[in-house]
This record gives C-alpha cells, sequence and structure tokens, in this order.
C-alpha cells in the first residue's frame, strides 16, 4: 500500500497527488500537484487523504 497524506501536511515529494477515500479509493478524477515542503490542500470530505502517483522528475 502507497503512503497517504493528510490534507495540510508538508508535501513529502514533489508530483501529483490524488484524493483517497478512508477505505482507500480513489476519489473523483482529480489530481492536485503537490511542491515538496508545502501544505497538501483539503480534500473534499474529512477522513479523505492524499497519496502520490507520480513524483516531479528531475533532470541533474
Amino acid at each position: 500500500m502507497a503512503d497517504r497524506y493528510k490534507p495540510g501536511q508538508k508535501t513529502p515529494e514533489s508530483g501529483q497527488y490524488v484524493e483517497k477515500g478512508p477505505r482507500g479509493g480513489k476519489v473523483g478524477n482529480t489530481e492536485i500537484t503537490g511542491v515538496q515542503n508545502k501544505p497538501l490542500p483539503p480534500t473534499s470530505k474529512p477522513g479523505n487523504s492524499w497519496e502520490l502517483v507520480d513524483k516531479t522528475k528531475h533532470k541533474k
């Protein structure tokens, strides 16, 4: 199971996040872009969380 993050928590890694329900199901089709060390936005319902689905790729 992938890590899930609460709204308002600092984003651990930049990338695309999807909203997950309390039992793990995807909520809607919305993806948000989370920026590392910035707080995650509120979810549509209490008890939902965010899950990272696509990390930002950085060129070195």
